[in-house]
């Protein structure tokens, strides 16, 4: 498996070395948030439809205090279990890229992702099915890979928070405001987050989401002997 390096150290490095780096952008911003309301029946109507047992699941838990609000559209592309947890993979939506990625394929010196490339976005709801449990900042760590990725790091994406407003997915599970100083970011039972990513799009690709909690102590120490891992898989559409 190759890797690939940051754009802005191409030209230099195509010059010396045939080493290759590869490394995943994050993405920040906000999104609005889905409000839901109750209407009562009159016994004389028809009963209104429930909803469908996914968005049941999705939205049955309440959230932190530290959590942003909980989305959960887009088309379910896998559900799994991390421990006690329940991840849900939603595919959003897709978008142009309104700029070139970070990163660049060694092999040819262009990027991996170019202005105008098809972005998917995808979004996790993360349910907690079992005991209350601490998380330190990573809190599920969710890491997706295409079964033919040929880097030896993570996809990379786009940051663009006007991006993830369009498609109505957080961009942080953190609301703002929200960062815990003690590192400490208590996720209790039936709680629920939800947050987005973007990579590039590979339509009809088979896709493994990888998960790992590692939960920490009262003073945040990361808890490495407690580590759990968690997989599912899909494909892109």
């Amino acid at each position: 498996m190759r890797t690939a390096r940051p754009i802005k150290a191409a030209v230099t490095a195509v010059a010396t070395t045939a080493l290759l780096t590869l490394s995943a952008c994050g993405s920040d911003g906000d999104s609005d948030k889905d409000e839901t309301s109750q209407v009562q029946s009159e016994a004389s109507e028809a009963p209104e439809s429930e909803p469908a047992a996914d968005e049941a699941a999705a939205a049955s838990g309440d959230q932190p205090a530290w959590a942003g609000p909980v989305t959960t559209k887009g088309d379910k592309i896998t559900s799994f279990k991390v421990g006690d947890v329940n991840v849900d993979v939603y595919q959003v939506g897709t978008a142009p890229a309104p700029k070139q990625g970070n990163w660049v394929d060694p092999k040819t010196n262009k990027p991996l992702i170019a202005k105008g490339d098809p972005l998917v976005f995808v979004n996790y709801v993360v349910t907690n099915n079992g005991d209350s449990i601490d998380l330190g900042s990573s809190l599920v760590n969710i890491s997706p890979r295409y079964d033919d990725w040929q880097y030896a790091q993570g996809m990379g994406g786009i940051t663009d928070n006007a991006l993830f407003e369009a498609q109505g997915v957080n961009t942080s599970a953190v609301k703002p405001g929200g960062y815990q100083e003690s590192n400490v970011y208590t996720l209790g039972a039936g709680q629920q987050y939800s947050y987005g990513e973007n990579f590039h799009q590979q339509a009809g690709s088979k896709i493994t989401f990888e998960a790992t909690i590692v939960p920490v102590d009262a003073e945040g120490e990361l808890l490495h002997d407690q580590r759990i891992e968690g997989q599912g898989t899909g494909t892109i559409k």
